[in-house]
Formats: C-alpha cells, sequence, structure tokens
C-alpha cells in the first residue's frame, strides 16, 4: 500500500459566506459543518467529486427563506473525520441521523445529490421518524442500479467509473495526479453547458487533495459494487430498501446528465408508497444545485411548505 501524503490542508475547504462552520460529534465521529439560518431544519447531503461547498447557493438561499440549513461534509471528506471504515450505506445514513440528533431536533428534511442521494434514500428506510420529507437530486433510488447496469446501454457506457474505482490505489493515483486534472476532468464531463467555472473547479481540485480523502471516496463505490455479491452486509440492506419508502419524495434529475442517465432515475418512484414527484430538468446536467441553484432552492422551498 503506498504512504499518503497530505496535499492540501483540510481548513482549504472552511470557505467563509453567510453561514458558519462547526464540528458535530455523530455515529462515533466528528463531522464538519457549514451552517445558516433558524427555523426548520434542512440538512443538504453532497456527492462526489465534491464537498459541503457544493450547496453554497441553496445554504444562503434557504437561510433567508427562514429555514435552519446545516451542509456538512461526508465522512471521508473535507473537514470532517476519515476513518478506515464506515463507507457503506447504513453507517452513512446513521451518520447523518446521528447529526440531526445531535443538533437537537427530532426530524428534519433531507436532501441529497449523488452519493448524497444514496444516503438520503437510505436515511428514508432506516430512520423514517427522523425525515420528515426527502429530496434527491441525480439519485436513483439504490435498488434501481442493478436492473439499469443489466439492461441500460447507455448507463453502462456512463458507469466505465464504477468499474475503474474498484482496482485498489490506482484509482487514487489517477484522482490526485497533475493537479487533480481528472476531477475536473468528471465535472466538466458530468456537468451540463459552462459547468464547473474556474472556481468551482479550482476548489474540487483542491479538496480532493487532501489526506486521505480519494481512498475514502472511492471506498464508496467500492462498498457499493462488492456488497452486492456479500451476504454479511449487502443482503440486509437490500432487503431492508425493499421495503416501501413511507416519506413523502421529490426527485429532480438533470436531462443532460451523463453520469447517472435519467431513465436510471425516473423509475425510482415504484419504491415509494408516500406522495412522489418526479421532476426532469432541462438543460441541466448531473449537478443542478450549482447549475440552477434558484430553481433548486425554490424547489427544495416548495417541497419544504407542501407538508
Amino acid at each position: 500500500m503506498p504512504s499518503e501524503r497530505p496535499l492540501i490542508e483540510e481548513s482549504t475547504v472552511l470557505h467563509d459566506g453567510p453561514w458558519v462552520h462547526r464540528d458535530v460529534n455523530a455515529n462515533g465521529i466528528r463531522l464538519h459543518v457549514a451552517e445558516a439560518g433558524a427555523g426548520p431544519l434542512v440538512v443538504l447531503l453532497h456527492g462526489f467529486p465534491e464537498f459541503w461547498w457544493s450547496w453554497r447557493h441553496q445554504l444562503s438561499g434557504l437561510a433567508d427563506a427562514g429555514i435552519h440549513v446545516v451542509a456538512p461534509d461526508l465522512r471521508g471528506y473535507g473537514a470532517s473525520d476519515k476513518p478506515p471504515r464506515g463507507y457503506d450505506a447504513p453507517t452513512l445514513a446513521a451518520d447523518i441521523a446521528g447529526l440531526i440528533r445531535a443538533l437537537g431536533v427530532g426530524q428534519a428534511v433531507v436532501v441529497g445529490h449523488d452519493w448524497g442521494a444514496t444516503v438520503g434514500w437510505s436515511m428514508a428506510a432506516a430512520y423514517p421518524a427522523i425525515v420528515s420529507r426527502l429530496v434527491v437530486l441525480s439519485g436513483p433510488h439504490p435498488l434501481r442500479w442493478l436492473p439499469a447496469l443489466r439492461g441500460d446501454g447507455d448507463q453502462r457506457r456512463a458507469s466505465g467509473h464504477l468499474v475503474r474505482f474498484q482496482v485498489p490505489w490506482a484509482p487514487e493515483r489517477w484522482l490526485v495526479e497533475n493537479d487533480a486534472e481528472n476531477v475536473a476532468d468528471l465535472l466538466h464531463r458530468w456537468g451540463g453547458p459552462g459547468f464547473p467555472d474556474a472556481l468551482a473547479e479550482r476548489r474540487y481540485r483542491d479538496a480532493m487533495q487532501i489526506l486521505h480523502v480519494p481512498n475514502r471516496a472511492l471506498e464508496y463505490y467500492r462498498w457499493s459494487m462488492r456488497s452486492l455479491l456479500r451476504r454479511s452486509d449487502g443482503r440486509p440492506y437490500r432487503r431492508m430498501m425493499q421495503e416501501p419508502i413511507t416519506v413523502p419524495t421529490l426527485a429532480l434529475h438533470g436531462e443532460l446528465d451523463s453520469c447517472v442517465v435519467p431513465n436510471t432515475a425516473q423509475g425510482s418512484g415504484r419504491y415509494v408508497s408516500a406522495d412522489y414527484e418526479w421532476r426532469l430538468l432541462k438543460g441541466v446536467g448531473h449537478f443542478p444545485q450549482e447549475e440552477a441553484p434558484d430553481l433548486i432552492t425554490g424547489e427544495i422551498l416548495r417541497w419544504c411548505k407542501s407538508g
């Protein structure tokens, strides 16, 4: 195993803005959060290859609308703890359930993008009493992945990174080589026209070069594939996810998403017994909260108020 070297300090993700930074202990680890506003709680969960800053627009927009909004760095990312284990969906869901409890509230609206959406779906299944409403961006119900990869050529072609990320250590080096230029390539390839701008690209390239982040970020993908073959954790997780989701769910997806093709996500409603709404966003790629920030902030507010 090659040694990892710190290229960039964790403090690089503590960007200033109309929010505050603090650490919260939850589920046995320390989670860094950016926090703003007062009122009902909304928790924003980022995806790969990003960190809490992907929600910068929603942090200010939701806070201005009377929402207490919290955007954590997920386990292994940014300024949160990066333990060697715990990158399975049930543990990640327990992290955020613990975070909500640690914030002193009984329920929250959970909003997740990409891997954050997987965490959100998992929370809705495992902790329905804690999740009052769910919003998922660019993230199908977890049980949609296997049939999509088997039966949809477009999704198979879009998912080459899933195979690349399974081998040990070479993908970590690939992510950070040449100042993380491959992170920039993924962002440009998956995003819609004009995304990312120079500032966003720089910040995501920097954040991926923090010690341990490349490995921990890839462990999410390794668990997702290996759990398909394991009885110990994969089978109980799939059994849990087969139960109908009883949390009202809004699914937002970019029509130009070339990472998770719309057809993969569109069938997620079959797993939801509560109110469910699907919306395809024209001209938007894999990162809706950044590509169409005002639209996404408005949709989150609408869903919060429709309960």
